[in-house]
């Protein structure tokens, strides 16, 4: 499940898409309190584009927020992933071409170590989880939104589930055991972590677990309203397929871009 930066991406088409997904960043990052705005106005301004956007090969990028009403509905309250369900408010995430991941990988390196040296970051603020990962597969309805159009869909909310499988589980049945389950959502992916690089940043928290999946399903529907039917008894119906725990299952809706929305509700 992991690799080093060549062996990522191999070019060759999955699925026969002229535009294929082949990996994501996603980080998870808590603002130091009283530095909730700042924090917000300085990576939606300046960071997403400087730290990833302008990057040859990315597909598409979005935002999410953990408000402490959907805190609440996180589980389990131990796990690997977050200290406390307090913490870990804001989400981004990255799509990057099939193909060019490897790349991406190294200039992302070379374009943080840039914004450093140009006092282009932000120091109020902490890494939580923030790790590479490399696209498995697709959950779909027939004729559904694809999964390189999940983050310009622009659903209003996601759910971002990491589990860890039994041992000797094969992948195909734990996304089989997902795809069975009807969720509901516009589009799920399935991803699979890739060791950290050498030249990452020293903030950012070394995870080594990488035999642990993660998936993201995106909901159109009010996800709170749907959440006790669908998501809440996920990691137990998932624990007692024998194929694996959840260790995190958070909620999270979409930020509303030019705007200090849900900053006064984080915690």
């Amino acid at each position: 499940m992991s690799g080093s930066i060549q062996e990522v991406g191999s070019g060759k088409s999955k699925r026969g898409r002229p535009i294929e997904l082949g990996g994501a960043l996603v980080t998870l990052v808590e603002p130091h309190k009283g530095h909730e705005v700042e924090y917000n106005r300085w990576y939606e301004r300046d960071h997403f584009y400087a730290g990833c956007m302008i990057g040859a090969w990315t597909i598409s990028g979005g935002r999410y927020v953990c408000t402490r009403d959907l805190k609440a509905l996180r589980y389990p309250e131990q796990n690997p992933v977050v200290p406390d369900n307090d913490t870990g408010s804001y989400l981004a995430l990255y799509w990057v071409l099939n193909g060019r991941f490897g790349e991406w990988i190294q200039w992302g390196t070379d374009q943080v170590k840039w914004l450093i040296e140009n006092d282009r970051m932000f120091p109020h603020r902490d890494h939580i989880h923030t790790l590479m990962y490399k696209y498995r597969g697709e959950f779909e309805e027939a004729d559904g939104v694809p999964v390189e159009l999940a983050l310009d869909h622009r659903s209003p909310y996601l759910v971002m589930v990491v589990g860890q499988p039994a041992a000797g589980a094969d992948p195909a049945a734990v996304d089989a055991w997902f795809a069975e389950r009807g969720l509901g959502a516009a589009v799920g992916a399935s991803f699979d972590p890739i060791a950290m690089h050498a030249g990452a940043p020293s903030d950012v928290p070394r995870d080594e677990a990488t035999d642990r999946f993660l998936h993201l399903w995106f909901v159109d529907d009010d996800l709170p309203a749907v959440w006790d039917d669908r998501f809440a008894g996920l990691g137990a119906a998932f624990e007692e397929s024998g194929l694996g725990q959840l260790v995190f299952v958070s909620p999270f809706r979409g930020t509303v871009p030019g705007t200090d929305t849900y900053t006064d509700q984080l915690w």
